[in-house]
C-alpha cells in the first residue's frame, strides 16, 4: 500500500508540474517550440553551436545577463532565441515572447489610459524577455523613451533579455533617435552580454 501511495502522488505531482509548465509556455507567447536538438547546425555554419549550447545551460539568467543575436533575415536568430526561452521555461522560469513591433505598438498605446506603469511592471520582472526582430520601424519619441525605461529597470532588477535583431549595435543610434539615450541603453545592455553575429545563407528555402 505504501508503495502504491508514493507512485501516486509520484503521478500527481509531474502531472502538476506539466500543467504548470504548458501554462508558462502558454503565457511566454511562444509562437513554436524550437529547440537547439532540432537546429540544422550542418546548414547553418554561422551560428556558434559551442556558445550556444553553452548559452543552454542558462546560467545567464540567474547572473542576469543578455544574449543578443545579430545577422540578417533567415538565418536562424528566431529559433535559436526561442529555443533558449523553451528550455528557461522548462526550468521553472517565467518569460515572454514578443515582436519589437508589438511591444513597441502596446507601449504607446498604454498612454491613451495612462497604463504605461502597469505594463512596464509586468516585463520588468519576468525573469526572462525575447524580443524579437528589433529592426528599422517607425518610433515615436515617447516608445523609444518607454524602451529605455523597460531595459534601465530590467538591468537593475538582473533580468534577463534575449533580442534578435540586423541591426549592429552602432545602428541602434538611427533606429531609436536619441544619441544620449542609446548610450546609455547599450552601456546597459552590453554590460552582461554575449552577442551572437550569425552571418551565414538564409534558411528558408525557396519552394519548387
Amino acid at each position: 500500500y505504501t508503495q502504491w501511495l508514493k507512485r501516486l502522488l509520484r503521478q500527481e505531482y509531474t502531472a502538476q508540474q506539466d500543467r504548470f509548465l504548458e501554462t508558462r509556455i502558454d503565457r511566454a507567447k511562444l509562437p513554436e517550440r524550437w529547440s537547439l536538438l532540432t537546429y540544422p547546425w550542418a546548414q547553418q555554419p554561422g551560428a556558434d553551436r559551442r556558445v550556444i549550447e553553452q548559452l543552454a545551460e542558462l546560467d545567464f539568467i540567474a547572473r542576469g545577463a543578455n544574449v543578443v543575436f545579430i545577422g540578417p533575415t533567415g538565418v536562424g536568430k528566431t529559433g535559436l532565441a526561442s529555443a533558449l526561452l523553451l528550455k528557461a521555461l522548462h526550468r521553472g522560469y517565467r518569460g515572454l515572447f514578443v515582436q519589437a513591433q508589438t511591444l513597441f505598438d502596446e507601449m504607446y498605446t498604454t498612454l491613451a489610459d495612462h497604463s504605461t506603469r502597469k505594463l512596464l511592471n509586468k516585463i520588468a520582472r519576468l525573469d526572462i524577455l525575447l524580443i524579437d526582430e528589433m529592426g528599422y520601424l517607425n518610433l515615436r519619441p515617447e516608445q523609444s523613451n518607454m524602451f529605455f525605461k523597460l531595459m534601465e529597470e530590467r538591468y537593475a532588477a538582473g533580468r534577463a533579455t534575449l533580442i534578435t535583431t540586423n541591426l549592429d549595435y552602432d545602428e541602434w543610434y538611427a533606429f531609436l533617435g536619441h544619441k544620449e539615450m542609446v548610450a546609455a541603453l547599450l552601456d546597459r545592455l552590453r554590460h552582461r552580454c554575449t552577442t551572437l553575429r550569425i552571418d551565414g545563407p538564409s534558411l528558408r528555402t525557396p519552394q519548387a
